[in-house]
């Protein structure tokens, strides 16, 4: 878990910046099939899709999960596992922001204004669960937290340099 803004914002970069990336070529080669405009087109959606993604995880998404997670789901067994609260606290994140970012998609596609909205929605919304949960978890989720691990490492070994210093 980031202990302050700067691990929070390289920790969101690198999980919002992965998760989007990859979500928004799935997305884009759904939606149009494999061509060679593919690359392009996943390029062009990406700056605004990651844009949104890092808003919505700061602001709405993340609070979210956060408190219903320690409220209603981490309990003190869970509490001495922090994988257990990180994975807890991931996958509704993962519920969250497949919840809000396929209603961006189609809306960004212009499906809104076409008959049937809710089974769109609903066939956006459980595809994107099916490659963002195991995305999260298996992948992007350890990638950010190995990051987070070092820059927390380099952190604490600094801290008692300096203690060391101060000592003297």
């Amino acid at each position: 878990m980031p202990r302050n803004l700067k691990e929070e914002i390289v920790f969101t970069a690198i999980m919002a910046g992965l998760m989007v990336l990859v979500m928004t070529g799935y997305n884009v080669a759904m939606a149009q099939g494999l061509s060679a405009g593919l690359p392009m087109a996943i390029l062009t959606a990406y700056p605004l899709g990651l844009g949104v993604a890092i808003i919505l995880d700061l602001l709405i998404v993340g609070p979210i999960a956060k408190g219903v997670a320690f409220k209603y789901i981490i309990n003190d067994y869970m509490k001495k596992n922090t994988v257990l609260i990180g994975i807890t606290i991931s996958c509704l994140m993962i519920l969250g922001m497949v919840t809000l970012m396929s209603f961006f998609g189609i809306a960004v596609e212009g499906k809104l204004s076409q008959g049937h909205v809710l089974a769109t929605y609903g066939h956006t919304w459980i595809f994107n669960l099916i490659v963002a949960l195991p995305l999260q978890l298996l992948i992007v989720g350890p990638i950010a937290r190995g990051v987070l691990g070092k820059m927390q490492s380099v952190a604490a070994k600094n801290e008692e340099a300096n203690k060391i210093e101060d000592e003297a």
